[in-house]
């Protein structure tokens, strides 16, 4: 029995697959068998993190099987020591999902219940943004052990992040914390570190609301780089300020898994 721990955020764009994939592979550097589940099926990006994409269009995509067609389990793929599974290894990379919601569910269905993780310790979940009907019923068919949730320090992403915190709390999921990324950036000059967004006011924000700051991630160009070349940043930077952040994060993640929030 592994646990399942939900990489969440209220908005697209404040880096929740950077701290998904870097997040497995930080607890798989530190033993942990890990799954990575892309659930994000509009935007799947994962695949293309760690440099395993898909050319051709599919045709045809099996969403059920029954008696007469048997078992059909879907592989993962591994990469950098965990196990990677996403439509965006089904689809060719340019395909869009342009599929009606019950389409899509059926899906997640599969993902749910025909995926052979082999002997996992954890499952990571890279959920779509928001909090639509989609993210709800992910959430119901795979009721993660917690939430982390992913935000940057600007009012409109604190003020998205608390609907989901909302959901999630209505939902009985616990939620761990959160990660502020691209917190600043360190000039490359003089050292400096710059905050790049005006200040979130403490009342506005989901500290306020009780959710615990896990870490502190900075808009880090090694980090874009290292996407962009297919390796996570864990692995391409070992040693680095920010593999250090993921790794304590990591641990931090594990323990309130081990324990509850």
């Amino acid at each position: 029995m592994h646990a399942t721990v939900a990489i969440a955020s209220g908005k697209g764009g404040v880096g929740k697959s950077t701290v998904a994939l870097n997040l497995a592979c930080a607890m798989a550097v530190d033993g942990s068998r890990v799954g990575l589940l892309d659930a994000d099926v509009y935007g799947p990006d994962i695949p293309r993190m760690v440099n395993v994409t898909r050319t051709q269009a599919a045709d045809h995509i099996m969403l059920a099987h029954g008696p007469e067609t048997g078992p059909h389990t879907l592989e993962p793929i591994e990469a950098f020591g965990i196990s990677i599974m996403s439509i965006g290894l089904m689809i060719g990379e340019d395909q869009p999902l342009d599929w009606s919601s019950p389409l899509v569910q059926l899906l997640v269905r599969r993902f749910a219940t025909d995926v052979d993780w082999g002997e996992i310790d954890v499952l990571v979940l890279d959920l779509p943004p928001g909090t639509a009907d989609l993210q709800q019923f992910i959430s119901a068919s795979y009721r993660p052990d917690g939430v982390l949730l992913v935000v940057t320090p600007q009012d409109v992403a604190h003020l998205d992040a608390k609907k989901a915190v909302a959901m999630y709390e209505r939902s009985g999921i616990p939620i761990l914390g959160a990660v502020e990324n691209m917190a600043t950036l360190t000039c490359p000059d003089c050292d400096r570190e710059i905050e790049l967004f005006p200040p979130v006011r403490p009342e506005r924000s989901i500290w306020h609301q009780g959710v615990e700051r896990l870490a502190s991630i900075p808009l880090d160009p090694a980090i874009a780089h290292a996407a962009d070349d297919g390796r996570p940043a864990v692995v391409a930077h070992p040693g680095s300020s920010t593999t250090n952040i993921f790794h304590a994060l990591a641990r931090t993640v594990a323990a309130k898994l081990a324990t509850g929030p």
